[in-house]
Order: C-alpha cells, then structure tokens, then sequence
C-alpha cells in the first residue's frame, strides 16, 4: 500500500496504521471498525474527527465500519439524537450501509454475560451506596477498601440480581460490580459498577429494562459481539483499557478479540465541545438550537455554510496523535476558504451603506453593466447589473483624512467601481454631529467597465446601484466565547458573537434558496440561512471572511 494512501490522516496516525498492518500479517484478513456516538446531544467536530477516521480507516484496510448507538444511559437520550446523528454522517459523506446496531439490542445478551460472571465468581452485587464506594475506593496512593458484601454467596448474588431486574429495589438500592482488586493502581479496575437501577423508560427497550448497563462494560460487549477487530477510542479510554480487555477474557466466548487503541480528541482554540455545556446553551434558549451557527456542532457548522469536504480535509490535515494538543480554529477556516474560492459565485453587497451621487451622471438614467461571475472561473459565466446615479458603497471605503497608502475613495481622489466606472469624491454632505450623510462625485465615462489606458487608479471597491438595491439581513459571527481566566472554565460567553446588520444588495440574491453560497466581494463567504429564510427574502450568515493570518 502507498505511502501516501496509508498517511491519509496525517503522518502521525502512523502508530494506528502500524498496528493494523501489524494485525493483517497475522489471521486477521480485513479489519471492521466502528462509530459508537452516545445518543444523548448532536455531534460536534471533535466527533466528525473520529467519524472520519474510523470510517476512512475501514475504506483505506478494505474493511467495514458500523454505525452503533450506545444507548445504555435512558436518563440522557432521546430519539431526536439518534436521527440528528444519522443525517450528520450522512452528510460528511459516509455510508454504514446495513450495519447499523443498537446496545439496546444486546441487553438481553449483557444480562447473560453479567449472570455469567456472578457464576464464575468475578461479579457480585454491591449495597453500598455511590458516597460509600467513592470514600472506599481509596487514591492513587491508598489502596481501595473491599465491599462488606463483596463475598456475597452465588445463589445470593443471582437472586438479588434477578430481582434487580425485576424492578423490586429502588433506584441506587444496589449495584452490580465487577470483583477485580481494590488494591489495583488503575483506579479502574476496584472493582468497578457494571450495572446499575435506573426506574426509566428507554427510547428504544421502552420499560422493558429497570437496570442498565454501565459504559465500560456494555462497550467491549458490543465490540466483541460484532466482530469489531479495532476499537479505536479517544485519549480518555487509554485507562479504562485494562477493564475492556478483562471484560472481553472472563466472558470468554467471542471468536475475534478487539484491539483498544486511543487518539488524542480535537480541541479547538475558542470553541466549546462539551455536551453538557452545549446542552444547557441549548435548553436555556442561549443559542438558536442545536444548529446555531456560532456551535460546533456539524448540524451548525452545516448552517455556517461549511462543506463536507472542507470538514474531511480539515480532519485529515490536522492528523491523528497520541497526545492531547490544540488546533487553532483557523485552520478550520483555512479549509472552507480553499474548498469555496474556486467555484462561489462573487456577487457585491454592502454591508455599512453609504451613499453616492455621481453628480455628472444624468437624471433618470441608468444602464445594465455585464461582470463576471468569478474572476478566474470562466464555466460561471457573466451577469447583468444595473448603475446609475446613486449606489451605495461600504462606510469603510470613504475617508475625508486618509493616512497614506490609503487608496480608497477620498477628497479629490479616484477609485475605481467593479465592474463600471472610475469616479472622483468632489464633497460630502454631513448632519449636526459631523456623521457623513452623502458622498458626491463625478464620473469618467470613458472609463465604463473599470478600464482606462489614460492612467491608473490603485484602489477597486464594490457597490451596488441604489434604487434597485435589496435590503438583506445578514448575520456577522464572531466566536461564541472569548478567553476569560476569572471565569470558572477559563471561557465566557462573547457578548458580540452575532450582530445582525442589514446590508444593500444586487437585485440576484433576492433570489437566492437556503444553502445557497456565495462569495460577497471583498467581504467573505455568506450562504442563504436554512432555517429563517424566506422566498424572496432570504438571510444570509457570514460563513468565513475572506483573509486570514494563518498559514498552511
């Protein structure tokens, strides 16, 4: 296999790459890996990360991938997420065809394995209640103090356990723990709960269960059953991965035996990913929905106006290490500028209107100037705008004192328009508190379609002819939260993370349908709002500006 092919995520997922090649040499024939979200919230990048590489790992080994839901927790989960979770994967570009499995569907299976090792002696079930076993479960220093009910008889143990499931205690009456050793130096392994009550209805089993079981052991459960040969796992499971293996060697009744292997998660500069603070965002009406595009979560990255491949290749660029690090955000900026400049459309917008009148320019009068679509994508073509006596130009774009080097539009200085004329500022109009109301100027008419072979102007800025010009809402995003060290999570919210202006528009993008993208020129990358856009009144959310300080 190349070399190139085998570093698709990156140089350092050499250390996954070497232990399947490792695995391949021996029986293994093909490897089958899988993506194993927890239905309890939406994806958020740091899961499209592992989505990429478990499913890309799987295409690049000709093997499989399975969708799973480890639905074992009822008190966090809801069927909406195990949809939402399906339309993102879908979106990024990725296909579990029929292999698509619940933990669910294993509970009567794990009940079996929990009763198979109450029988061999390695599981019992425990009164204490979770403050009592936190106190005994000792430190990294002090070994761990062993269960009065630890050595429970068999029969005494199956009964209680039976009844468990019966619904006859209340929830956190008992527990079912594994007996490893409460004197092991991976806090893991004492002894640790692999089933618990939970009077709750399942989205899925619906109250058919009252216990359910825990992560750590319903995990290598699933794996195993599915024939998983590799399960690669985030950085935080590198010390569970003891238990994994012991779980999958005392039920001892699975043909393939999966690999644990950890990678460190993605963590970007400035964005949150936590579930439980993105929840409550959420549940407390702080954003709009799991999809405000200020998240980043992949359904509100998709609003942004992201695409799936700029998300594939930000995951690949960034590879895939054994230790945890930080991305800079704007290498995910990076990625859509590059995915988006060779093929959006560049249409002009203002979004700080001023006006202009070109003094010189007859009354009454206007005239259809054609423009490209894309300045280096001839297959775009050209469009008819109109200009005419007033237009608007950005607020930005005007100065009365200008520092040099200055080479937009100034007294007594020239500028060209996109795609029309070169004009001249002769004077502006201002109200009582010295704000510029109007900006007057002449135009050259030999000059039409911004050419001269007379002279040069340096600076070329965008407009858009007044009378025809749309009033669009568009969203401008800044991060959601801003560094504060006072703060208990080191973060606040950003109180300017959207402001909302109404910009002056080509008459085309009144036109525009949701997800529609565009380059506004000069401004960024904008896309018609799927969820507040109207016909013939869409909104539009900045997707990413047009300049950046990072570097590839």
């Amino acid at each position: 296999m190349a070399n190139e092919e085998v570093n698709k995520f990156g140089e350092t997922a050499g250390f996954i790459h070497n232990y399947i090649k490792e695995d391949l040499k021996g029986e293994l024939n093909k490897i089958h890996t899988r993506f194993p979200p927890e239905p309890n919230g939406y994806l958020h990048i740091g899961h499209a990360k592992s989505i990429c590489l478990n499913f890309g790992l799987a295409k690049l080994y000709g093997g499989k991938c399975n969708l799973r839901f480890d639905d074992t927790n009822p008190a966090k989960e809801d069927i909406e997420f195990v949809n939402s979770i399906q339309e993102d994967i879908k979106w990024l570009g990725f296909d579990w065809e029929d292999r698509i499995y619940y933990a669910s569907s294993y509970f009567h299976k794990m009940y079996e394995y929990a009763v198979k090792l109450i029988k061999k002696g390695k599981a019992f079930v425990c009164d204490m209640t979770a403050a009592e076993m936190k106190e005994a479960r000792g430190d990294l220093v002090t070994p761990g103090k062993e269960s009065p009910w630890r050595n429970r008889t068999e029969e005494e143990n199956l009964d209680l356990f039976e009844r468990m499931k019966n619904g006859e205690f209340p929830d956190g009456a008992k527990t079912l723990r594994a007996k490893i050793d409460m004197a092991s130096p991976n806090m893991n392994m004492r002894d640790p709960v692999i089933y618990r009550i939970s009077h709750m209805s399942h989205h899925a089993s619906g109250d058919e269960w009252c216990i359910y079981p825990m992560y750590d052991f319903a995990h290598p459960v699933e794996d195993a059953i599915e024939g998983i040969t590799h399960s690669i796992c985030t950085l935080e499971f590198e010390d569970h991965r003891p238990l994994y293996d012991w779980v999958i060697r005392e039920i001892g009744e699975f043909s393939v035996i999966p690999r644990q292997i950890e990678f460190a998660k993605l963590n970007l500069t400035d964005t949150i990913m936590g579930k439980r603070y993105l929840r409550n965002l959420v549940e407390t009406g702080q954003v709009d929905g799991w999809d405000d595009p200020r998240l980043c979560t992949v359904c509100g990255i998709r609003r942004r106006g992201y695409t799936p491949s700029s998300i594939r290749t930000f995951c690949e660029t960034i590879g895939v290490a054994k230790s945890n690090s930080v991305v800079d955000i704007q290498q995910l900026e990076y990625c859509i500028r590059e995915d988006l400049k060779g093929d959006t459309p560049v249409v002009m917008a203002v979004l700080d209107p001023v006006k202009v009148i070109i003094t010189n320019y007859p009354e009454g009068r206007s005239e259809m100037l054609s423009v490209t679509n894309h300045p280096d994508n001839e297959a775009l073509g050209e469009r008819q705008i109109p200009f005419g006596r007033e237009i608007y130009i950005e607020r930005e774009d005007f100065m009365e004192d200008p520092p040099k080097k200055y080479f937009r539009l100034s007294p007594d200085k020239e500028v060209r328009l996109k795609g029309a004329y070169f004009i001249k500022c002769t004077g502006v109009k201002k109200d009582a508190r010295g704000n510029i109301l109007e900006i007057y100027a002449t135009y050259d008419p030999e000059t039409k379609g911004g050419n001269c072979t007379t002279r040069k102007v340096k600076g070329t800025i965008h407009w858009v002819y007044a009378p025809t010009a749309e009033d669009l809402d568009v969203n401008l995003y800044e991060n959601l939260v801003i560094r504060d060290e006072t703060s208990e999570n080191g973060y606040r919210l950003n109180p300017d993370s959207l402001k909302t202006v109404t910009a002056k528009a080509e008459p085309c993008l009144k036109d525009a349908k949701p997800m529609d993208r565009f380059q506004f020129m000069r401004l960024g990358y904008f896309i018609a709002d799927s969820k507040h856009s109207k016909p013939g009144k869409p909104v539009f959310n900045r997707i990413v500006s047009l300049k950046s300080s990072f570097k590839p």
